[in-house]
């Protein structure tokens, strides 16, 4: 049966619980409280994640209810240190030969990184490399004999017996010869051929009258096969010329093999190695090795260390990162590289924009005033209490999403779900609201860019992309102080982004009303009906507070009347 490819399997990913982009209170609550509810039910492996930065107001919220701030991931494109294994099998510049096909044949492997002492990439040896240097062309038939190692390395290749050693660690080309032939005839092929006899590896039986004659000659080693031993007068006289003597228990033939096995790696290193960095992307890496012959692949690090290897097999069916979507739906709003991963399931309240998956999923998709009701409602109906922490946590979800109760989006069931959470959390629902709303004015405390992308959602409407930014303020005050900044950072943001045209609703929590400003197509601007608080693109909404329920209803009938028209 064969070994596993590599010692070190790529480490499980997570199934992330995550957010839109740019995360509000309720992504962020709802994400750990739907992570909670998997561990509750007994499902692990989720993690909850978020792909934007926190705010005044969440923070003030985990802070509440001592919770951390979910991991941040930037986006899940598949790269080059998902399909990586890491630690892989490799040989050093000074292992050998027989090393390095043990671990070919143990782990079944084609190739093996070779790294110099500080952990650098210095190339890879392959089988079809050490079958070129075992099964030389005929006409290099000295190439047979030929092994550049050490005395140590080839005792330690053979597996045998060290008797004398002298100069053992020093590498030099050597060449093996067996002893097979009569003792008149011994030495002379040696001196046909040119090799000095100081470089020569005699592999022998129990043949005495060999072992005198390699002595005399001067060779490097003689290596007594089969179990065999030198007579003790013939060592003494092996130590009296420093010629190196050492023991294998297995026959001529199978030591011969052994001894060329103990060259070192360094000299057939194939420096060709093909080499990628961990961030690079699959789609990128895909494109690169498709017509390459290579048998492995490389991940090294700035410093050209190995990190870690894989193979086009790896790259060809790569594990794929699975998330959960909670608080949207669009891929316009998920994180990056959304499209590349598996979408295991999706906790919305949002309008349907969901992308296109393979298989059936999880999709729960519910018209009530937050995600965090719906998770709220998964924990009551299932029997199961959750804990103070995040009972706080879907409170203030629940809150923030529905303005304490007051949006047009909420239902009975938000306020039902409120209540039931309400002793489990030991909080005051009022509180909280007072909390959450005074946590910090987005427009007082972020520069007018930071403010439009602070809570912002791309949506598309057949063929117009459009963007729609919202801050919720104690009044109109700090608004008027940043006016012409917002518009201009609206607009700008709009260019960035190739969006036909980009809102940014601004709420009063107080009034329960809003004012929009729009930058982009002049026919859209010109067809909104609300009455213009400053012309021409700053309008006055008395009553509007939704995003989801009031907003993006509107501006889908102004796009489709104009879609119509045209």
């Amino acid at each position: 049966m064969s070994v596993p490819l590599l010692p070190s399997l790529r480490p499980a990913q997570p199934t992330y619980i995550i957010g839109h982009k740019n995360p509000d209170a309720d992504a962020i609550c709802s994400a750990l409280a739907y992570a909670a509810f998997k561990d509750a039910s007994g499902q692990p492996g989720f993690k909850p994640a978020r792909c934007g930065n926190s705010n005044a107001r969440i923070d003030a919220i985990l802070n509440r209810f001592g919770a951390a701030l979910p991991e941040f991931v930037g986006d899940v494109i598949p790269r080059i240190e998902d399909i990586m294994h890491r630690d892989p099998y490799k040989v050093g510049m000074d292992d050998t030969c027989a090393r390095a096909l043990e671990l070919l044949d143990l782990h079944d492997v084609r190739a093996l990184p070779v790294v110099g002492p500080d952990g650098r990439l210095e190339g890879y040896v392959s089988i079809f490399s050490l079958g070129d240097y075992f099964i030389p062309k005929p006409k290099r038939a000295t190439s047979m004999r030929k092994v550049t190692s050490s005395i140590n390395a080839i005792i330690r290749s053979i597996g045998g017996v060290e008797v004398i050693a002298y100069d053992a660690t020093t590498v030099d080309e050597l060449f093996v010869r067996v002893a097979a032939m009569e003792l008149d005839s011994f030495g002379k092929s040696a001196t046909v051929e040119g090799i000095p006899t100081n470089k020569s590896v005699i592999v022998v039986g129990d043949r005495s009258d060999v072992h005198q004659r390699a002595i005399e000659m001067g060779v490097r080693i003689i290596i007594v096969t089969g179990g065999h031993r030198m007579k003790p007068e013939i060592l003494e006289r092996a130590k009296a010329a420093k010629v190196s003597v050492a023991y294998a228990d297995t026959d001529s033939a199978t030591t011969a093999w052994a001894v060329r096995a103990a060259t070192l790696i360094g000299g057939l290193v194939q420096r060709d190695a093909y080499t990628f960095k961990p961030q690079e992307k699959l789609s990128v890496a895909r494109r690169r090795i498709v017509q390459n012959p290579a048998l492995i692949c490389h991940v090294i690090d700035e410093d050209g260390r190995l990190l870690g290897v894989f193979t086009k097999t790896d790259i060809i069916n790569p594990p794929r990162a699975k998330l959960v979507l909670v608080d949207h739906n669009e891929l316009a709003q998920a994180v990056d590289g959304a499209a590349e991963v598996e979408i295991a399931e999706v906790v919305d309240h949002h309008r349907l924009g969901n992308p296109p998956t393979h298989q059936p999923i999880l999709f729960i998709n519910r018209p009530l005033g937050s995600t965090c009701s719906i998770v709220a409602d998964m924990f009551r109906t299932a029997g199961l209490q959750p804990s103070p922490q995040i009972a706080g946590l879907m409170m203030c979800g629940i809150i923030s999403d529905t303005l304490l109760l007051q949006s047009p989006t909420t239902t009975p069931l938000d306020a039902d779900l409120l209540q039931w959470l309400t002793p489990i959390a030991d909080a005051d629902p009022r509180a909280l609201a007072d909390m959450i709303f005074n946590a910090g004015s987005v427009l007082s405390t972020l520069a007018p860019a930071a403010a439009v992308r602070a809570d912002c959602k791309q949506y598309l409407e057949g063929d117009r992309r459009f963007s729609v930014s919202q801050v919720e303020e104690l009044g109109f005050t700090n608004f008027w102080k940043c006016e012409d900044a917002l518009l201009e950072a609206l607009e700008k943001y709009r260019m960035e982004n190739g969006l036909n045209f980009a809102c940014l609703l601004v709420t009063d929590i107080d009034t329960q009303g809003s004012l929009l400003l729009v930058r982009g197509e002049a026919e859209v601007i010109q067809a909104i009906t609300y009455p213009q608080k400053r012309p021409p693109d700053i309008f006055d909404l008395p009553g509007i507070v939704s995003r989801k329920k009031q907003l993006m209803p509107y501006l889908s009938s102004l796009l489709g009347a104009a879609n119509e028209g045209s």
